[in-house]
């Protein structure tokens, strides 16, 4: 599972011109699953994403996490991080999951982030969604589990 974490100011998902999910300070996560990917492995995700410290403490050092500051969490599957780029100019993404497996999966990522108390809004799986944010700082991490 490969996740793109940005911290923002404020982020929202937009589908058909509809405003589906909102989210003021705190983590855009885009989520890529890929075929080997299991529950343990969105709830180790998940963890990871509650507890990366990437919000600055009084000192403006990055000490705190999105649960020290009760940040919001907008999540949205993104199975192209899972792209494979290292031939032609075309994208594979063979490495994806296919969308039975890793809408359950996005799910239990977004799940376990409220289960550890954050609040969480969702892109909607499956659909072309226009994705606005405003990075903060900007902060954008990297993470595979």
């Amino acid at each position: 599972m490969r996740a793109v974490l940005q911290r923002v100011s404020q982020g929202s998902v937009s589908v058909g011109g509809e405003l589906v999910a909102q989210i003021g300070p705190g983590v855009v996560a885009l989520v890529g699953v890929g075929h080997e990917d299991t529950a343990e492995t969105a709830r180790a995700m998940a963890d990871k994403i509650a507890g990366l410290r990437i919000f600055a403490d009084a000192n403006g050092k990055f000490n705190l996490s999105a649960k020290d500051v009760g940040a919001e969490v907008l999540v949205v599957s993104q199975f192209t991080l899972l792209a494979d780029t290292r031939k032609g100019r075309r994208p594979s993404f063979i490495q994806a999951a296919p969308p039975d497996l890793a809408e359950p999966l996005v799910q239990k990522v977004a799940d376990c982030l409220r289960d550890l108390g954050l609040r969480v809004q969702q892109g909607k799986f499956g659909a072309h969604m226009l994705v606005s944010l405003t990075n903060d700082g900007p902060v954008t991490i990297v993470l595979d589990v």
